[in-house]
């Protein structure tokens, strides 16, 4: 087992191989977009099997990437082993961070802040490991916009997928939580993926940045 504790085993199993098909149904554009433009050194918050690795732009200088479970962590090694970019992989949890504040210029989570058993707590470390004019960059499944789909997640949440699923939430607003967290929202893409309408198919990709620290734009 893990340093941190967390294991899922059969859910890594699963999960390894069931996100290679969502990336090549239109997941690894959303995942190119998502890291496009960064630059200097990023924190990458529960990197899972690394399908994050092969999109980092030359402009990164150095990835620090964090996951707790250990079947993902090696493959996750595995997929750094082959990445354009310098890339760490470590044990560790989002909420205790293993890094000292203000160090730096991105954070990433993407598939993650659904799973955490403390959403606010780990959103707060990932804002104290940030220099100034640090940003996050997210990718999340998040809450359905219709009263009934939202009522078939709940059910879920509350019974068996967190379960199935290492922890995952169906229904959470991770955009509301990144807000509540202190950060400043600057960019916000709503999708469905696939596009059919399911408790699973909300997502949202965007930028936040530290409450006072986002960029001013011109109008």
């Amino acid at each position: 087992m893990a340093a941190t504790g967390v294991n899922h085993p059969v859910f890594a199993r699963f999960y390894a191989r069931i996100s290679r098909v969502v990336e090549e149904r239109g997941l690894a554009g959303h995942r190119q977009a998502l890291l496009e433009g960064l630059s200097g050194q990023v924190i990458e918050v529960g990197a899972g099997n690394g399908l994050n690795f092969a999109h980092y732009p030359s402009t990164v200088t150095r990835v620090l990437a964090i996951e707790p479970e250990p079947r993902l962590r090696r493959l996750a090694r595995a997929a750094a082993a082959r990445a354009p970019v310098l890339i760490e992989v470590r044990d560790g949890l989002a909420e205790h961070l293993p890094a000292a504040d203000g160090t730096f210029d991105a954070a990433v989570a993407s598939l993650v802040l659904c799973s955490l058993p403390d959403p606010h707590v780990a959103l707060s470390q990932m804002r104290r490991v940030l220099g100034p004019g640090g940003q996050l960059r997210f990718l999340e499944h998040v809450r359905a916009d219709s009263a009934a789909l939202r009522r078939v997640q709940d059910l879920l949440d509350a019974t068996v997928w967190p379960y199935l699923a290492g922890g995952c939430h169906t229904g959470r607003d991770s955009a509301a939580a990144i807000q509540q967290a202190g950060f400043t929202i600057t960019a916000l893409e709503r999708f469905l993926l696939p596009a059919v309408r399911t408790p699973v198919s909300f997502f949202i990709q965007g930028t936040a940045y530290p409450a006072g620290s986002a960029p001013v734009t011109g109008g």
